[in-house]
């Protein structure tokens, strides 16, 4: 195992916190930006669209968590296996499980794996998956949070046996703005620009921002509506976010479902139904094609823009999640 004297010099050593292992830690989140920008002082890495997982393992056993704190292991059962082959004992790192579809990262994709509960599908299931790490937290008895960015990197990069499951996730410096417009001409989801200088802090932060190449975010499903035609299921999905404890009504999506979805998730809907719009803003003119439920699943979605009354333009569905806590869902807005 490699040991953190054999990669820090004393002067960083000084700055370690001995700490039992904490088991889980909250992760630190992005802000989102529109004001790019190219600077030395900042590293620049490719924004994957997956799923977030902090990768605890305590005397050698391995669990994974997802932003929440709900236990993911069985689910990515492969990750932890080989893991477990390499022999760490104590260490947690932050990362992304994604899945690809050609060269692109794509939630979509994941879909496939987030909803299998089933033992014996999830063993035969066709889908790969990967583990893309970016930051580590604590290793060998020390918490590495108040280390620079730059120094966790590169513990990261030397105590990890990295391989075609695992992998690192490699970062540009200064020039955010070019990195960007490539990232964007491939079609991936934007870049993740870092502070390369920053610490590590247990919330969201301006010292990580998200540069995005078109606009996506998570939203609560608050409702849906009767199917037309010859479509089965449901119609649309009702959707908003929370703004000051109210969730604000921010439109209806009927696009990105196929026939096996409608139907499956038809059937979930209907376990949660209420007489009451669960929406502070939304009038109902429906005349009763609108079906209102509890506000318990959160959806990612694609879409155009924000109209100026906070309603989304062409949305699209990508998929659910389950690593979302609806209370925790606001209307992602960038800084000034």
């Amino acid at each position: 195992m490699v040991t953190l004297d054999e990669i820090l010099k004393p002067s960083e050593l000084e700055k370690l916190k001995k700490a039992a292992h904490p088991n889980f830690l909250k992760p630190m989140l992005a802000t989102l930006t529109e004001d790019y920008f190219d600077d030395p002082t900042w590293i620049y890495e490719r924004k994957l669209d997956g799923v977030r997982c902090l990768v605890s393992i305590k005397n050698g056993k391995v669990r994974l968590y997802s932003r929440n704190a709900n236990e993911m292991t069985n689910s990515y059962f492969e990750l932890p296996k080989i893991l477990r082959e390499s022999g760490y004992k104590n260490l947690i790192a932050d990362g992304e499980i994604v899945a690809f579809e050609g060269k692109t990262t794509s939630f979509s994709k994941l879909q496939g794996r987030i909803q299998l509960q089933d033992k014996e599908k999830l063993q035969n299931t066709k889908i790969k998956i990967h583990l893309y790490l970016f930051d580590i937290l604590y290793y060998d008895s020390y918490l590495l949070g108040d280390l620079p960015l730059r120094i966790r990197k590169k513990i990261l990069k030397k105590v990890i046996d990295w391989n075609n499951n695992i992998r690192y996730t490699t970062h540009r410096n200064a020039k955010g703005k070019e990195f960007l417009e490539k990232a964007c001409n491939k079609g991936w989801e934007g870049v993740i620009a870092k502070d390369a200088l920053g610490t590590y802090v247990n919330s969201r932060s301006r010292k990580w921002l998200k540069f995005k190449c078109s606009l996506g975010q998570e939203l609560v499903i608050g409702g849906f509506t009767e199917p037309q035609g010859e479509r089965e299921g449901f119609g649309a999905m009702l959707v908003g976010f929370y703004k000051d404890g109210n969730l604000h009504y921010a439109g209806k999506v009927g696009t990105g479902f196929n026939d096996s979805f409608l139907q499956k998730w038809r059937s979930e809907f209907n376990k949660l139904t209420q007489k009451e719009s669960p929406f502070k803003n939304f009038k109902d003119t429906a005349g009763g094609r609108n079906h209102w439920i509890k506000p318990k699943y959160v959806g990612q979605f694609g879409f155009t823009e924000w109209t100026k009354n906070n309603k989304l333009r062409h949305p699209t569905f990508l998929g659910m999640r389950n690593d979302k806590n609806p209370l925790e869902v606001v209307k992602e807005t960038s800084l000034e």
